[in-house]
């Protein structure tokens, strides 16, 4: 049994889950160490490969490792669980990830630096207070609105509310309403100060970033978006291709499979979808499409022929009135089908 040459690392918060194994794939190592002992652990081993799961504080712990002489390979947690065996627990996900990150078609995501990970931190918080700032001008909005007080969309509709919530005289806010209004008002103002404060980072922090500079000449791109794909992305020549940086940054179409699309929307109040419900009226032998081109060609047909002609034109005719058809055939498959589909036709 030789020494480790690599290693499968599940992390925690407390308790590391470790699984390493030899040039010859032979398990060497399989033990559970705890946090304050994970770097004294592998500073006592040779320089090996490292592979973990991909999370937040994963680019912490491979920073750390790299430090110490490793290689630390990040991988995506939905690539590594078609390597996992029997139940899932700790072992099984280390003894997964290390089986994983030797794959030659594995995919790795790139460690971000600490510098990354404070800007997105950065936008991160700004998201938050943004979407915090939203709840109060709505609750303010809905509450005026109980007050028959009514402002245009936007912030600078919400700047009008907070105008009349501030005008102490205004005799069309009851006291007890006023004092609530109040209180969401300050709210409102705090939050606003402190995205203000936050942005000033923001563009402190792109003023400083020839990457992020760069971006901005690109129409469309400003300093909040630039820094927060420099942030993201890191190291751009990890892609080959702008379609593979689009896709990993999650900028790809709703429906982008390669099979065969139903039409949106196309789904009956049983819950089938159109074209299941034609198949299924191709297999009983009564598709609404079918019958009512049948319909037509006897209704186009003249009204002299052979008997056999009239015994057919007789089938058609029996077989619309047993579906519904009427003389109209067209129309009333149109509408059955209008019908079975919830009224998408």
């Amino acid at each position: 049994m030789g020494e480790v040459s690599t290693i499968g690392l599940d992390i925690a918060k407390s308790v590391f889950q470790v699984h390493g194994v030899d040039c010859d794939g032979a398990i060497v190592v399989r033990k559970r160490v705890s946090r304050a002992k994970v770097l004294e652990f592998f500073a006592a081993l040779p320089s090996c490969l490292v592979g973990i799961e991909a999370c937040p504080s994963a680019h912490y712990w491979s920073r750390q490792l790299q430090a110490l002489g490793h290689t630390v390979k990040l991988m995506p947690p939905s690539y590594v669980k078609a390597y996992l065996k029997r139940s899932k627990n700790d072992a099984n996900d280390a003894a997964a990830i290390c089986e994983a990150v030797t794959r030659p078609s594995m995919r790795f995501v790139p460690t971000k630096s600490e510098q990354q990970q404070s800007g997105l931190m950065l936008h991160s918080s700004r998201q938050l207070l943004v979407r915090q700032r939203t709840m109060l001008s709505n609750a303010i909005r809905g509450h005026m609105a109980e007050l028959g007080l009514i402002a245009a969309k936007g912030r600078n509709g919400t700047a009008e509310l907070l105008k009349i919530i501030a005008h102490a005289e205004d005799g069309r806010i009851p006291a007890a309403a006023r004092f609530s209004l109040d209180v969401l008002a300050r709210q409102y103002a705090a939050i606003a100060a402190e995205i203000g404060a936050i942005e000033k980072r923001i563009h402190a922090w792109h003023r400083s970033c020839e990457e992020s500079r760069r971006l901005e000449e690109i129409p469309g791109i400003g300093p909040i978006v630039a820094t927060a794909l420099v942030a993201e992305v890191g190291d751009w020549t990890a892609f080959s291709s702008g379609r593979s940086l689009a896709a990993w940054i999650g900028l790809v179409p709703k429906q982008h499979s390669t099979g065969g699309k139903e039409r949106l929307g196309g789904i009956s109040k049983q819950g089938n979808s159109l074209s299941a419900m034609a198949a299924r009226c191709r297999g009983y032998g009564c598709h609404p499409i079918c019958t009512a081109a049948r319909h037509e060609a006897a209704l186009a047909s003249p009204s002299h022929g052979s008997p056999a002609d009239q015994g057919r034109r007789g089938c058609a005719r029996q077989q619309n009135r047993t579906h519904g058809l009427g003389h109209d055939g067209t129309r009333g498959a149109l509408q059955g089908a209008e019908v079975a589909a919830g009224g998408i036709i």
